[in-house]
């Protein structure tokens, strides 16, 4: 079996994750699954009592957001952090440590007496929980062979939109029947039964494998340097500063970045808006509120669907059969050049049928559709960045595109309410649609030019061995996985 591009353990390794028994790479997978549903799940949870939390503690309604807010604004900082975390103790130490802490603190949002304390817990339940949606990135690749890479990203970012649409949609009943609060107890439920399914998962880090065998045998190991950095101001440059630069300075990854931005932007405010004008405009109770979360996993599941067998016709049509070939990098781009018409259609469909005239299940199938375009935009574009440099500039590139789009997507929703009253809803989903129109050419953009402007690129695999040559350093041809995905 060919390993992804950066596996540093032998493809023939009994030990290598990729071949392991299928029960236990599903087993794994199934874990890191599990794990980022639970935090995608109390993620939105508090989007359904933000009308008991403005009447319990007298705040407004950008106030009550905050709460979903800072949670987004605790995990951008896991992109920046679990790499160095599960360089130095694997993956499975910091899944079964990070989402304990992760149910503390939103076992201490459900008791919080004021809305600073509770502000206060749902930031750090979101720092706490962040590894386990960026280390799900780390494990299917680990697992799962690069043929398969836009397949087995569709089904991890499944976890998370589907996580994060159950919330409402099984809260709805719940909040109805009890109080706010019970959306904070019942992801603690979640979160305890997801610890009991994952807490035998392997480690599936091929460097943390090779050391705990290492340590096993009482032999000493040498391993190459690892990419995320080993002194702290390697780290910091690794995961902080050069990513910034690469902001600026490396046309592919500005593209992905803007455009990933927008598509967290609006998916998240819908979790704001949708129970505002479904109250506001067909006086929808809670529960029905909840119910119409339905469109969001069914056009989630859609996406799953759609970009799997994208990728299963681009590798026969590329006549990539077998495991040890793949299609050329910007055939993955293909499920985002029909999603970004999708996201644009979807716009202004909802913007102009969300009103009392029509029929509410019109714009509720438009959220499903806008759901299933975004989706498929991000397994196309980071399926495509995975691959796109050499592990270090893969790393740089992950880490400020996931930084800056949950940033993006803490911030749109404080202020989505705001718009649609001083613009209409027709006119604030306009200037999202306009905004993704422009986006549409990013990935034809991509595929036509992609191959030029990423050899061009000062983090390309080219530029990269010239500048160790010119150093003096010799090259090693296996750079660990975990770094490029983690």
């Amino acid at each position: 079996m060919a390993p992804s591009p950066g596996h540093m353990m032998s493809p023939t390794d009994p030990d290598n994750p990729q071949n392991w028994p299928a029960a236990r790479k599903i087993y794994a997978s199934s874990v890191a699954t599990f794990f980022a549903f639970t935090v995608a799940f109390g993620v939105t949870s508090l989007t359904v009592g933000i009308q008991g939390v403005m009447q319990q503690f007298d705040v407004s309604m950008t106030m009550a957001v905050l709460g979903l807010s800072l949670t987004l604004f605790g995990i951008a900082f896991a992109p920046i952090t679990t790499p160095h975390l599960s360089e130095r103790y694997g993956r499975a130490p910091v899944y079964l440590v990070s989402l304990p802490i992760f149910a503390l603190f939103i076992l201490g949002a459900g008791y919080s007496k004021n809305f600073s304390s509770l502000a206060v817990c749902r930031f750090f339940a979101g720092l706490f929980g962040g590894p386990c949606l960026v280390l799900i990135e780390g494990t299917f690749a680990d697992v799962w062979s690069a043929h398969l890479t836009v397949t087995y990203y569709s089904f991890l970012s499944l976890a998370s939109y589907v996580g994060a649409g159950c919330a409402p949609l099984i809260l709805g009943y719940v909040v109805s029947a009890k109080s706010w609060q019970w959306t904070q107890f019942v992801t603690l439920m979640v979160a305890f039964a997801a610890y009991l399914f994952g807490i035998g998962v392997p480690e599936t880090y091929p460097r943390e494998i090779l050391r705990s065998r290492a340590r096993r045998l009482g032999h000493d190991i040498q391993l190459a340097k690892a990419e995320s950095g080993v002194t702290l101001i390697e780290m910091a440059q690794m995961t902080l500063i050069t990513p910034l630069f690469m902001a600026v300075s490396e046309p592919v990854v500005i593209m992905v970045t803007l455009y990933l931005a927008l598509n967290f932007a609006v998916l998240f405010q819908w979790f704001i808006a949708v129970p505002a004008v479904l109250a506001l405009t067909y006086n929808f109770t809670l529960d029905q509120v909840g119910l119409a979360f339905i469109a969001t996993v069914v056009g989630a599941l859609v996406s799953t669907m759609t970009s799997s067998l994208s990728e299963k016709m681009t590798n026969r049509w590329n006549g990539c059969t077998g495991m040890a070939s793949l299609a050329p990098l910007e055939y993955r781009l293909v499920p985002a050049m029909f999603g970004s018409i999708g996201m644009v259609g979807s716009l202004f469909w909802i913007g102009f049928t969300a009103k009392a005239s029509i029929n509410c299940t019109v714009p509720i199938v438009g959220t499903g559709v806008y759901v299933w375009a975004s989706m498929s935009i991000l397994t196309a574009l980071v399926s495509y960045i995975f691959d796109a440099y050499p592990a270090r500039g893969t790393l740089l590139a992950l880490t400020l595109m996931a930084t800056v789009r949950i940033i993006c997507a803490g911030w749109l929703p404080l202020v989505i309410i705001t718009m649609i009253m001083r613009l209409s809803g027709q006119w604030a989903y306009s200037v999202f649609g306009f905004i993704a129109a422009g986006m549409v050419a990013v990935p034809l953009i991509l595929f036509q030019f992609g191959p030029r402007l990423r050899a061009r690129s000062r983090h390309s695999a080219h530029s990269m061995i010239n500048g160790k040559h010119a150093m003096g350093l010799q090259i090693d041809e296996e750079m660990p996985m975990g770094s490029m995905h983690a």
